[in-house]
């Protein structure tokens, strides 16, 4: 299994059906799926290991890669997901610091991502982290259709 999809599956496991969780993973996960996005120039991919061991992944998004709030003024935090057994070690935040940086480097003006209006525990992180909710949108998990809150904060250009 992927990082992608063994994370995402640690994220989400028990919160929606297996059936639903399987269709989703075999396509949001699908080999030529992550090929595309690997050579999207839009999109780029950034992998974080500790001790040689992968331990998660960040992916952003530019422009037309973006899902929702297209413009160039603007970063998505699409993914950024960390495997369950190094989790609580502040990697996550060393992952968004990196999403923070790359959009002030590029000149971005705010960050943005979207998370499951259930995933409490993610929406405080986001919170602490200087994300405001900015809107909803609707995501679609299979067939399932869920409510994914878009988090929004300004960066500082060209740090």
């Amino acid at each position: 299994m992927s990082l992608g999809a063994e994370t995402y599956l640690e994220t989400f496991r028990g919160m929606t059906s297996e059936e639903v969780m399987e269709e989703y993973l075999a396509s949001a996960f699908d080999r030529s799926r992550i090929a595309r996005e690997l050579r999207d120039p839009g999109s780029t991919f950034f992998f974080l290991e500790v001790n040689g061991t992968p331990a998660g992944y960040l992916k952003v998004n530019e422009n037309g890669a973006q899902t929702d709030l297209r413009g160039p003024l603007g970063l998505e935090i699409e993914r950024i997901y960390l495997r369950t057994g190094f989790q609580g070690q502040g990697l996550g935040r060393v992952l968004l610091e990196k999403a923070l940086e790359i959009a002030g480097l590029k000149g971005k003006r705010y960050a943005w991502l979207g998370v499951w209006e259930k995933n409490t525990a993610a929406i405080r992180f986001y919170e602490r982290m200087g994300f405001e909710k900015a809107g909803t949108h609707v995501f679609f998990m299979g067939q399932e259709r869920q409510t994914d809150w878009i988090m929004k904060r300004t960066v500082e250009r060209g740090k």
